[in-house]
């Protein structure tokens, strides 16, 4: 019998925190974790992926999903490849410096613009705060997220935020993300960029 990792009542990112601990303290194994959301269980299956587990969701059953996760011995040793050359811009507002909020919103667009452009694409690019409303219907930089999207630029969304502003629904590109993994995915850029 594996392991069960009881996620049910918990808030994001606390699923995603109980199973990663979990994993991280065994070579090898497998665990089921139970979540009662759907935002949870995607956060989890993403967790999986990102670390090289294999994860199966093996039953959904009125609001509840059960995630069969199994870590094997070589899933260890890849750990820091993905790491290398890790570029991340953390884009916090829906406009860019201080003042003028046209003109903030204005010289964001240009900057957005100008890196979909540029020959270094960033790894990830994550939107936090009202950084979101960039990301999402009615935004006017959606075409140079495209672009950089194309490029290979993973792009996330604090699932917190777009609730907070009424915008989940209305997400147009990228993925939607929890606080976990976008400390996860700061912590392990070589470069990190705040805007």
């Amino acid at each position: 019998m594996s392991k069960v990792i009881d996620c049910r009542g918990l808030r994001c990112p606390e699923p995603v925190i109980q199973t990663k601990k979990y994993f991280e303290s065994i070579s090898e194994g497998e665990a089921e974790v139970v979540v009662d959301n759907e935002i949870a269980k995607n956060n989890i299956l993403k967790l999986c992926k990102n670390s090289g587990y294999k994860g199966e969701l093996k039953e959904e059953n009125h609001g509840f999903y059960k995630i069969v996760i199994n870590k094997e011995i070589q899933c260890k040793c890849e750990e820091g490849i993905e790491f290398n050359n890790i570029f991340t811009i953390v884009i916090s507002t829906n406009k860019l410096g201080e003042g003028s909020e046209e003109l903030g919103a204005i010289l964001m667009k240009s900057y957005l613009f100008a890196l979909s452009e540029s020959d270094q694409v960033p790894t990830n690019i994550i939107f936090l705060n009202s950084g979101v409303m960039l990301t999402t219907s009615g935004s006017e930089v959606l075409s140079s997220l495209k672009t950089l999207q194309e490029k290979g630029a993973n792009i996330l969304s604090c699932g917190t935020c777009l609730d907070y502003y009424n915008l989940k629904d209305k997400l147009e590109i990228g993925e939607i993300s929890n606080m976990y993994t976008i400390v996860e995915k700061m912590n392990n850029s070589n470069n990190t960029i705040k805007l």
